[in-house]
């Protein structure tokens, strides 16, 4: 199982980035929606524009930008800085219509609220919090190059201020809506990549912490290890104690071997009694002594159940990046082979894929 899809070209992507494709579509209709709207207000009839050939220039300028950013594909992955740059060059596009149809008197003032909402829910707060600040200047600055000084009485700033509320109530609302959209989307991909029995990673969250490090050590020229654990005596204990005290059993394996571990490791549930763990930076002699720890530790430990001691060991089987494999498939392959190895011989070891 993988965190990651593919795309009909077979190209990977992560969660991530199926969200900022789906963000950058939306992005794109926006666009081309405010080019249209701004095309009929041109040739409207009756329509007020100061310089119309300046204002055919910026339409042209801003198609030219959206054609770059969506079909020349300059970038082949979607990254929020490039969402985020989008949203100022539509900013900077609406600045300039706004200057040449009537500046704060513009009828088309209000298409700054379609980036504050585009800002809103696809950026976040901050982002949307300064879009929405340096549209309020160019509101601003736009009313005082028209009216003056008189743009500083109560009466003239006020009617600015009706003017503008809609701006501010509706930046308001789309990021509190976008805030709990973000909130449940992360809970979602928490609990997609969370074991429920021990609350650490599973299979899928695995898959993607073991590729991660993998492209860590490649970059870094430095060792991986991985790390399979198998529990030996889960069956007797569900048997004979029930299958509470073998949750209870997978529990206790787990956070044995959580605390195990070094700081920069990350380990995951992948089966009933089943575990990996990826040694960020650890060579076959490091990966041992973890190992070996582990072992000892989990052999070490127990807990009562209806009045009688249950106790559990642990087979490990280990393999290194580059030495035993060169990616993810084969070094979980050459440790599960291990781990068999161990299995056979009586369980309760370590055994390493050079010696199988």
């Amino acid at each position: 199982m993988t965190d990651n899809t593919r795309d009909a070209a077979g190209r990977e992507f992560s969660p991530e980035q199926v969200e900022l494709q789906g963000f950058s579509r939306s992005i794109a209709e926006i666009e081309w929606l405010l080019l249209v709207l701004v095309l009929l207000y041109f040739v409207a009839p009756g329509s007020v524009v100061d310089d119309r050939p300046f204002l055919i220039a910026i339409m042209v300028a801003f198609a030219g930008m959206v054609l770059v950013f969506r079909y020349i594909k300059i970038y082949q992955r979607e990254t929020r800085w490039k969402l985020a740059l989008e949203t100022w060059l539509m900013m900077l596009f609406l600045a300039g219509v706004l200057w040449q149809t009537g500046k704060s008197d513009s009828p088309l003032v209000n298409l700054f609220l379609l980036v504050i909402v585009v800002a809103g829910l696809t950026l976040g707060k901050l982002t949307t919090t300064l879009l929405l600040l340096l549209s309020a200047a160019i509101y601003f600055f736009s009313a005082y190059s028209l009216n003056g000084d008189t743009v500083f009485t109560l009466v003239t700033f006020s009617d600015l201020m009706i003017k503008f509320a809609p701006l501010l109530l509706a930046a308001y609302l789309v990021t509190l809506l976008a805030s709990d959209i973000d909130g449940a989307r992360r809970l979602l991909v928490s609990m997609a990549q969370t074991d429920e029995l021990t609350g650490v990673n599973n299979r899928r969250a695995f898959d993607g912490a073991l590729r991660r490090g993998l492209a860590r050590a490649e970059r870094a020229g430095r060792p991986l290890s991985l790390l399979v654990i198998d529990a030996d005596g889960l069956k007797p204990t569900n048997d004979n104690h029930g299958h509470g005290a073998g949750d209870r059993l997978i529990r206790l394996i787990s956070d044995t071997i959580g605390d195990s571990l070094r700081a920069a490791d990350e380990h995951a549930r992948i089966g009933g009694d089943e575990f990996v763990a990826v040694l960020d930076g650890a060579d076959d002699t490091q990966a041992r002594e973890v190992a070996e720890r582990i072992r000892a530790r989990v052999e070490n430990t127990s807990f009562d159940a209806d009045g009688a001691r249950v106790a559990c060991t642990v087979t490990i089987g280990t393999s290194t990046y580059p030495r035993d494999g060169g990616n993810a498939a084969v070094l979980l392959e050459r440790a599960d082979r291990a781990l068999y190895v161990g299995k056979q011989a009586g369980g309760n070891q370590v055994v390493a894929a050079t010696s199988v």
